[in-house]
Formats: C-alpha cells, structure tokens, sequence
C-alpha cells in the first residue's frame, strides 16, 4: 500500500485520519507541531507502520523532505476552533493557515516534479458555503455564491484555490474534501481557546456538542443555547469523514475532484439540545432553555448536498447522532472530571 503524509495527524480529524489509513494498511508519516492542544498521546503512537514528527507544517524544508518518500499527502493541519476561536483570532486564522498551506503547496509541487508524489488531498471545509442562499449546498456552489465572511471561511475557499492553481500550472493533482460538523472523541481544550460564559458555565470550546454536554452535564437548568435553535447542521461522525477522506484520497475518480463529506440527515440545534438532555437527564426532568445572542459568524443553515461522494466514491455517512452521542456523551464526562475540556 502507498505511503502517506497527513499533516496536522495529532489534531481531532487528523488522528480519525491516520486510524483509518493504518487500518487499509497504509504506510503513515504524521507531522504535527502540538500548538492546538500541546502533546497529545493518540492509540496509534506506537503503531509499526507510524512514524510522527514533530515539526511545523510552514517549515517548507521539512515538508519537502517528507512529501519525498510519500505517494501521498492528506494537507489538514490548520490553525481551527470554534466560533469564538474565529472572532479571538481572526487574523490568526487567516495568515498562518496561508503560510500552512503556500508551504504545503510548495512542498507538495517540489516533491510531485521529483516523481513519487501522486497526489494532494486538501482538507477545506463547509465554511466555504458560509455565504450560500439556497440549499443542499453542492460541489461548485462555493464560486457562485459571495465569498465567506469570516477570515476562516474565507481561508478554506482559499485552499480550494491553491489546489486548482497548483494544478493549473504545475500539473499538482488534487482532490478537495469538506467535512461537515465532524464530532467524535478526542477533541480537547485548545491551548489558545478564549474563556465563553453561557449561563452559568464557562466554556472554552464553542462546539456545538461539547458545549451543550457540558452544560447539561454541570446541571445547568434551564440550558442556554446560542441564538434561538432553529440553526440546522448535518452532525457527521469522525470515523465516516475519515473513511470519507481516504476513499476520496484513493479513488482513482476523485482526482482533480471535490467533494462535501456529510451525514444526510438534518438536525436542529434545538433538536441536539433536547436529545442530550433526554440522554443525560432522562425523561423526568423537563427540557427548559434559554436563548443567547448567536455568535456573529453562526451559520443559520449549513445543509450539503451529498449525492456526488455517493455517486462517485460510493461513500456515505451512516452513523446516526444518536449512536454518536452514545460514544461522545461518557467521553466528555470523563474529560470534563480530568479537566482536559
């Protein structure tokens, strides 16, 4: 099987990544330079077929030396939070995920001329529709519609750019994947994330799922959600995208391709908050909330179009929220009592 270089592969979609190469028998390089959340120990550190370095993805030496004995490169490491984590650091965001991905791209040209890189799959993400007014968002919405408003959205739509443009001129084939509101396991409070007072909880994540864990889980009561819970999103299991992510880096149909990674159901917020109280508080206690003023950058509605990754790669998502939350709901308790969120 090939060998694959995923940046950011210690980061919370990047560690579903590398479990999932590793699982088809992939040879894996991760590089990761543990800014987010420092060092972090993942299940497959001391795998046979991993090797993890530690070093900066904008460090194009480094890179290029990698890509070299690659057939491979998942490029997601990025500078990523929640949505505070887009108003805290907006410039952030936008030039150091540029520096991130001119280097990548530099890298990935240099290593592809020598002869042994294949291809680039690039992580974007659904923040690129951030701008859409009509839905299911499709695969070539993001060129019709305004560009995002956030300096996040607006940097992923970038990516998207130096993959064509990498193409375009240096022949760089590409694939470009956008998972949707990924939530798994394994996601920890970001070094740099910002403290958020919602009620009578501080939280330092601004994730939808976490956050309305924790809440519940501390007892608050009644449960504060941000804006008023009629905003839908499409809550995808991090293994799906996973598999989503390297079947699209395998298939031999995804080249110069992109492709919205997503659960086809839609859910409210509301609908979430309800679901997670039942889960933790049972039915005994009624279900009572509070609405916040919404982040500036919350998307009302963020709704794919799933079809062309069912068609061409045969992929769908198919773990339900509720399954998911079985998983997430005991892991962030568990987190919660370490301190780790």
């Amino acid at each position: 099987m090939s060998r694959v270089l995923v940046s950011g592969a210690s980061g919370f979609i990047g560690g579903y990544v590398v479990e999932e190469l590793l699982a088809r028998g992939h040879s894996v390089v991760g590089v990761d330079n543990f800014s987010k959340y420092g060092k972090v120990a993942k299940s497959f550190d001391g795998h046979c077929n991993y090797q993890l370095v530690e070093g900066d993805c904008r460090d194009v030496a480094l890179m290029t030396g990698l890509l070299s004995g690659c057939d491979h490169f998942v490029a997601g490491a990025a500078l990523i939070g929640g949505i505070s984590y887009f108003h805290a650091y907006a410039y952030d965001l936008l030039a150091a995920n540029e520096r991130i991905t001119a280097a990548s791209c530099d890298a990935a040209i240099a290593a592809h001329r020598a002869g042994r890189l294949q291809k680039v799959t690039y992580m974007s993400s659904s923040m690129v529709f951030e701008s859409a007014d009509s839905w299911p968002s499709y695969e070539g919405q993001q060129r019709e519609v305004p560009p995002p408003k956030s300096s996040y959205g607006f940097q992923k739509l970038a990516v998207e750019y130096f993959a064509q443009a990498a193409w375009d001129q240096y022949q760089l084939p590409f694939t470009i994947v956008r998972p949707f509101n990924c939530v798994g396991i394994g996601e920890g409070r970001a070094l740099g994330d910002v403290e958020v007072l919602s009620g009578n909880v501080k939280l330092a994540m601004s994730h939808v799922v976490p956050d309305l864990v924790q809440k519940v889980l501390k007892g608050q009561d009644p449960l504060h959600i941000l804006g008023d819970g009629s905003q839908i999103r499409h809550y995808t299991y991090g293994g799906d995208l996973a598999k989503g992510i390297v079947t699209a880096m395998e298939h031999p149909d995804a080249r110069n391709e992109d492709f919205n990674l997503s659960t086809a159901a839609s859910t409210t917020v509301l609908e979430l908050a309800e679901l997670i109280w039942r889960k933790i508080r049972g039915t005994d206690v009624p279900f009572r909330y509070v609405s916040e003023d919404p982040f500036e950058h919350d998307v009302q509605r963020r709704v794919p179009a799933t079809d062309k990754a069912k068609r061409v790669l045969g992929f769908e998502a198919t773990t339900p929220l509720d399954e998911i939350l079985d998983e997430v709901i005991p892991w962030i308790e568990a987190a919660v009592a370490d301190g780790t969120i």
